[in-house]
């Protein structure tokens, strides 16, 4: 399902114009990409969902084509955590 997709869906079935849910999309990706970008703390929508900022250390890393060491140097990045309800939906496939 992409996002069109999803707007559509949750305007069927919250009786919303696609317009009002689009906002609301809109701003959740806004206010999710603050939430990683500032760091330090996460968004988290109990038993759902958990999105914050991580830190990845520096390491030593290998080109997969020619074998050779390289080093991939520190950097911050998005971490993504399903909750318990949305795991047991995954697992049930209801």
């Amino acid at each position: 399902m992409n996002k069109t997709e999803l707007i559509e869906t949750i305007a069927q079935r919250t009786d919303l114009s696609k317009k009002d849910v689009q906002a609301v999309l809109d701003t959740f990706e806004d206010i999710a990409g603050d939430v990683v970008a500032k760091g330090g703390e996460a968004l988290t929508i109990p038993g759902f969902l958990k999105i914050e900022q991580t830190h990845r250390k520096a390491r030593t890393g290998r080109n997969p084509q020619t074998g050779e060491t390289i080093q991939v140097p520190a950097a911050n990045a998005a971490k993504v955590t399903a909750g318990t309800k949305l795991k047991n939906r995954a697992k049930s496939g209801k």
